[in-house]
């Protein structure tokens, strides 16, 4: 067990970033070659082992969190290693870039600062990768059952390592020319290296897990095109279908000036410069180099445009968020062990800080229009200051920005909506414009049984760790549909929400 007094003694001490000027100099992740140990097992001897352990309930996968960091702050590594898998196919991911909901549910957090869990847990994989922990599990028997997986983010490479590991024949169809989805190309360099993922799918690979790039099932306009396949095709082949392509729709902002160049969806963006890192190309097609940027929108995405824009020498960078500024503490909305909106700094808004001196983010404010210059590019956006409830502009408060690149974090709302995918599968739409399915996966309306849907496209946009979980949950489903009974395990129900200050909702609930 962990030091009994550890909480009372041991101060909060997170793993220190680099120093800013150093991280905006290269695309290495902001902790690199920063000292883990001891550090992370001396604050992993804080966990006070509760009798009712909340960090459970924070993560959707139901993390082992107290065991684990039993077994760091001892320095078992083998042990904390295996305790952190038997619930999470993906730790490198999750400790890189989940927001640890299981941070604001530890009960630490009720009267002190909680352990930093989010720290423990990357140490726990990364110092098992050191050792040579991470080595394939091939099933040992095989079920001659098949199962198609469509789409390679975290969902779907959690369910297909599940189903492989039971036996089954996984094929992993992804759009894109690399595997990994949003992990591949929406994550930023600096917050998860693709080695990690790299090395992740060489695992599954070596279990069995069969990939195959380029092939958009659907088509992206429903008909037979190159690299298209006819997912109901695909389905009278396999035994099983899990959906698993994301929520990929993006926001649109219908707003005068919108036409013009220099104007781009945030997601398209990141895309040029991972493929920069993977070495497509010598220099992106979208760059922030030389230029004023605004992003629309104060989420994770807009903060990972920051971060790059900031790295590829950028005159400035400011953050637009139609949300009022978040006090420093919970309100009486959401109470411990809810995650809470507070006043947050992720690193990039930290590097901006630093480099200019002030928080770059500009809270309760809308657009309302572009304007651009004789070339047909734009130059401006024109603002205004919104009410905190009805987001309406308030009069007087107009403002102009400069702005030589836009870009639009305004988030998802569901699986794309062109393409074949859906009408070849009889896939039916929720009142939330994503896959509908059941409480056990399975879709909803589909022309034959079998298909179940996992993650962002069931879920709608949401975090790793729900959709790893989600991942793992599906697996279960389909592995009980082709065998009559299932010993996978399943975290969540798929109308799961996180917990609120009513409990853990579900859709009936709202």
């Amino acid at each position: 067990m962990t030091d009994p007094f550890g909480f009372l003694r041991i101060p909060r001490e997170p793993i220190p970033a680099r120093p800013v000027e150093e991280r905006l100099g290269d695309w290495h992740e902001v902790h690199a070659g920063q000292a883990l140990l001891p550090l992370v097992s001396r604050q992993a001897d804080r966990c006070m082992d509760c009798g009712i352990p909340f960090c459970h309930t924070g993560c959707p996968l139901g993390n082992l969190i107290p065991e684990w960091n039993a077994y760091a702050a001892h320095a078992d590594w083998r042990a904390a290693y295996d305790r952190l898998h038997a619930t999470n196919n993906f730790p490198e991911a999750t400790g890189r870039l989940c927001p640890a909901p299981c941070e604001d549910a530890c009960v630490l957090t009720i009267n002190a600062d909680p352990v930093t869990i989010k720290n423990v847990e990357q140490t726990i994989v990364d110092e098992g990768l050191r050792r040579g922990y991470l080595t394939p599990s091939p099933p040992e028997r095989h079920s001659g059952r098949t199962v198609a997986v469509i789409g390679s983010g975290p969902a779907g490479l959690a369910a297909a390592q599940q189903l492989t590991r039971a036996g089954h024949a996984v094929t992993v169809h992804e759009r894109a020319d690399r595997i990994g989805g949003l992990l591949r190309y929406g994550i930023p360099e600096f917050k998860m290296e693709k080695a990690h993922l790299d090395r992740r799918i060489e695992q599954m690979r070596a279990e069995g897990t069969v990939f195959v790039t380029g092939q958009d099932v659907g088509g992206a306009d429903g008909t037979a095109t190159a690299g298209a396949a006819d997912a109901a095709a695909l389905r009278g082949r396999c035994d099983a279908v899990v959906v698993a392509v994301g929520a990929g729709e993006r926001r649109e902002l219908p707003v005068p000036g919108r036409e013009l160049h220099g104007i781009h969806q945030a997601m398209d963006y990141l895309t040029c410069a991972n493929r920069v890192r993977e070495g497509d190309w010598a220099e992106p097609p979208i760059t922030a180099e030389g230029r004023h940027v605004v992003i629309v929108g104060g989420g994770d995405t807009g903060s990972d445009c920051m971060g790059t824009a900031l790295r590829q020498g950028a005159i400035s960078v400011v953050q637009l968020d139609i949300n009022p500024e978040p006090g420093p503490d919970r309100t009486d909305d959401e109470p411990w062990p809810v995650y809470p909106k507070t006043y947050r700094i992720s690193h990039a808004h930290d590097e901006a800080r630093g480099r200019e001196g002030r928080d770059p983010r500009l809270f309760a404010c809308a657009t309302l229009r572009f304007d651009g210059d004789a070339s047909g590019r734009v130059r401006a956006l024109y603002l205004t200051a919104v009410e905190p409830v009805g987001r309406s502009p308030l009069a007087g408060t107009e403002r102009v920005l400069p702005a030589g690149l836009v870009l639009l974090a305004l988030g998802f709302s569901g699986p794309e909506r062109a393409g074949g995918l859906r009408e070849q599968l009889g896939l039916e739409l929720d009142e939330r414009g994503n896959f509908a399915r059941d409480a056990g996966f399975a879709a909803c309306g589909g022309r034959a049984p079998g298909v179940f849907v996992a993650g962002d496209a069931g879920r709608g946009q949401s975090l790793v760790v729900w959709a790893i979980a989600e991942g793992r949950a599906a697996a279960a489903a389909v592995d009980r549909y082709l065998t009559g009974s299932t010993c996978l395990p399943a975290p969540v129900a798929a109308h799961d929400r996180p917990m609120t200050a009513l409990g853990r909702m579900r859709y009936g609930d709202f």
